[in-house]
């Protein structure tokens, strides 16, 4: 994807260190760019193949992963697996592994978390109109939010092999980390069928491998973020992907509009039962793994811009925290981070 210009002398690099060796690939190699829609977004994906299978074979694989990550774990299709576990009775409920394989990755991050994270919320996010039964007209009152909140929880969700325990009731949503899970297996695939370097973009999650034919590595730019009296503010950051992903969670796309007029966020604290709030604009998290960084990028937004960061920082969570004071935009890097940015 092009790159656009920033001005010399404002703008932050971030360089990951210890990147796996890369390939240069043949000068003559040329850049192909595959895109379609998918999981409720578009797909992008930047590749330089030049001994791979050819573009169609490639978008056919490309295509046939995400509609199995679709069939299996998507909230919006009554026939997909998670649909079925989701208004099946008390008791197991056979299912693809890889939805276990993405529900224990979800429920660990639960228990770290203290539970800012959680994929048992498809209750709270229909109530708040984010779901598939579309926007609400007014948003849920105290004693619904507190009924969703009694109901199951993930504590009672248990996972085996090629099943998951349905409590009773219990609604899993994993539109938080689906989408970076599909990143990752698209990334595979396209390794496998020897794509030297590759950029795999799905709806602003992306993961990228090797580098192009200059030796420059796929660069991805950060949106910009706003303040609350409607000025981007912050630093221009971009990010160097090869062995690395790169997500973001924030309220900039989705939201809506309370009673007293103001912008209610669509990421929403499982532990209230209500949006988070727009203190925090927006976290972006660089991980191996785009379904952790996916994830880690919600769990963090819940947590907030005090206690986000010390969370992310004692863990070693490479992440930036946009921030909304009073006035303008503040930026907080955890350690991990800051270690590998340059500003210039």
């Amino acid at each position: 994807m092009p790159t656009p210009p920033i001005k010399a002398g404002a703008l932050r690099l971030i360089l990951p260190e210890a990147a796996p060796e890369a390939a240069l690939p043949p000068a003559n190699a040329p850049v192909l760019r595959l895109s379609g829609t998918s999981m409720g977004t578009y797909w992008s994906v930047s590749l330089i193949a030049p001994q791979g299978p050819a573009p169609l074979a490639l978008r056919r694989g490309i295509v046939a992963i995400l509609d199995r990550v679709v069939a299996v774990m998507s909230h919006w299709d009554r026939t997909s697996d998670l649909c079925r576990y989701n208004h099946s009775p008390r008791g197991w409920v056979p299912v693809d592994p890889s939805l276990c394989a993405v529900v224990s990755a979800a429920l660990r991050l639960s228990v770290d978390s203290g539970g800012a994270y959680d994929p048992a919320i498809g209750g709270l996010v229909d109530a708040w109109g984010f779901g598939p039964p579309g926007p609400v007209a007014t948003p849920p009152t105290a004693g619904q939010v507190h009924a969703l909140l009694s109901g199951p929880r993930w504590m009672e969700i248990q996972v085996e092999a090629e099943r998951l325990w349905q409590p009773g009731g219990l609604r899993l949503d994993l539109s938080s980390i689906a989408k970076g899970y599909a990143v990752d297996c698209v990334s595979r695939y396209l390794e496998t069928c020897g794509v030297v370097s590759h950029l795999v973009d799905i709806g602003g999650e992306l993961r990228g491998w090797g580098i192009k034919q200059d030796a420059t590595p796929w660069w991805v730019d950060l949106a910009p973020v706003k303040g609350r009296d409607g000025r981007s503010g912050g630093l221009p950051t971009r990010i160097a992907l090869h062995g690395w992903a790169v997500a973001t969670s924030g309220d900039c796309h989705r939201f809506m509009r309370g009673p007293d007029g103001r912008a209610l966020s669509h990421s929403l604290d499982p532990r209230t039962g209500y949006p988070v709030t727009d203190d925090l604009a927006a976290v972006t998290v660089l991980h191996a793994d785009c379904m952790m960084a996916d994830a880690l990028a919600t769990a963090l937004m819940v947590l907030g811009p005090e206690r986000g960061p010390q969370w992310a920082a004692a863990r070693g969570i490479m992440a930036l925290f946009v921030c909304r004071p009073p006035m303008g935009i503040a930026e907080i890097m955890t350690p991990a981070l800051a270690a590998l940015a340059e500003e210039g």
